[in-house]
């Protein structure tokens, strides 16, 4: 894998959100890097950790998670490629919650020092990476809204059109369908609800020609009439730099 590979879904995301130029992208390609590639449930960065670099998903999808009181886990984010979802370890040094592989993936780790340094050389990378920092907050701010005040069905519709539109906006979208391995109990704790509840929910977006849950693969049957049930507006995500 070369380093333009590696680094390729990332910048792919930043053209699409961001306006950075050639001479931006070459600097981000000269990054120093290091790839691992890790297996679905390996922790990346855990709570408590001091990380030195930041993690790049180059391909497959991670997880951030929570353990509350309880020892009842709550899934904060799911990142695809191009994300950078340690990102705030730049600044923020001992990590308040988890980062871990969601399935088979491979991870690009940038050390903090020649980041920093690369964001005080390249204005315009230090705004595109500020800009994801807020698409970020705006993200779970809409994630909030999704567990707090939207029904089961709205929820699940919600995050598969949330997920459907990242991957569509960087071409990792087959169609209306995408590879994305998570269980309905991992699901289930990302909108909220039981796994028992989830399988109710899948069942009834099946049986109503919405949505298809098979094998790690997802695919929208009737989009349109997902996006009324979900409540969704893609305006959150920021995926236009005028946005």
């Amino acid at each position: 894998m070369t380093k333009a590979d590696i680094t390729e879904p990332f910048l792919k995301r930043l053209r699409v959100s961001t306006e950075i130029d050639e001479e931006d992208e070459r600097a981000i390609r000269n990054l120093p890097m290091s790839v691992k590639r890790m297996a679905g449930g390996e922790p990346i960065v855990s709570l408590g950790d001091r990380p030195s670099a930041c993690c790049l998903v180059v391909d497959g999808f991670v997880l951030r998670s929570k353990i509350v009181g309880t020892g009842h886990r709550q899934i904060l984010a799911f990142h695809q490629p191009g994300d950078v979802p340690d990102l705030q370890s730049l600044f923020l040094h001992v990590m308040d919650h988890d980062v871990s592989a969601l399935g088979n993936s491979v991870l690009g780790f940038i050390p903090h020092a020649p980041l920093r340094e690369l964001i005080k050389r390249r204005p315009n990378v230090a705004q595109a990476l500020w800009r994801d920092t807020l698409t970020d907050a705006s993200v779970f701010r809409e994630w909030i809204c999704n567990v707090g005040q939207r029904d089961a069905t709205s929820r699940v519709a919600h995050l598969v059109l949330e997920l459907y539109t990242r991957l569509t906006a960087i071409g990792r979208a087959d169609g209306r369908s995408y590879s994305f391995p998570a269980t309905q109990a991992l699901l289930a704790d990302a909108v909220g609800t039981s796994v028992v509840h989830m399988n109710r929910v899948v069942q009834e977006l099946r049986s109503k020609g919405l949505l298809d849950f098979d094998r790690g693969r997802i695919t929208l049957l009737d989009e349109a009439r997902l996006r009324e049930i979900a409540d969704f507006d893609g305006l959150y995500l920021h995926l236009d730099p005028s946005l």
